[in-house]
């Protein structure tokens, strides 16, 4: 459950703001169907985090114990960096040539978390603890947590968020996992 439970807090907090969050409030602007929108979402999210959860599950059994808990540390290290940096949304794509709303979402979202900060955060997070589901489905939780009221309540919400204050709180709890880390290894 702990691999769950962080997996959730962590892609959740470091979703605020992210680009995949300004994703959510375009597509929720531009087609204006909400429930389509976040299943699009889900799917997209549960296929790129299911395939980074077993990257780093199967990158973890293949190299020794201790270096790779330092690796991954220091993953988690650069991520809290990284963190601290406030994603622009990309160059606007065309939506009408992926379809509806459903495909529009799934194929964008998809190729949005390629390398983004939490798909980088789910490798780490399955090569820490070991559980591709777990983690799966906590990032996804986590990511619905962030974008679903994104897409219900539109730029308003995210208008009145203390995006750096997130983005602060998200560095200090990726920089705590990756001491924690150390810390069981010392």
């Amino acid at each position: 459950m702990e691999a769950f439970l962080n997996a959730t807090a962590l892609v959740a907090i470091a979703e605020i703001g992210d680009k995949t969050q300004l994703l959510a409030l375009l597509l929720a602007a531009r087609f204006r169907a909400p429930l389509t929108i976040i299943a699009g979402i889900l799917a997209a999210t549960l296929a790129n985090h299911a395939a980074a959860a077993w990257a780093g599950s199967t990158v973890a059994m293949l190299v020794d114990a201790q270096w790779f808990t330092y690796a991954v540390a220091a993953g988690f290290f650069a991520m809290a960096l990284w963190v601290l940096i406030p994603d622009k949304p990309d160059a606007p794509a065309r939506l009408d040539r992926y379809g509806g709303p459903f495909m529009a979402t799934l194929v964008l979202f998809f190729l949005a978390e390629i390398g983004d900060k939490t798909q980088i955060a789910t490798i780490a997070l399955a090569a820490q603890h070991q559980d591709v589901l777990l983690v799966t489905l906590g990032t996804t939780l986590g990511m619905l947590l962030a974008n679903v009221p994104a897409v219900l309540l539109g730029h308003k919400a995210v208008d009145h968020l203390p995006l750096t204050a997130i983005r602060i709180a998200s560095a200090l709890l990726f920089a705590a996992t990756g001491a924690w880390m150390l810390w069981r290894m010392a």
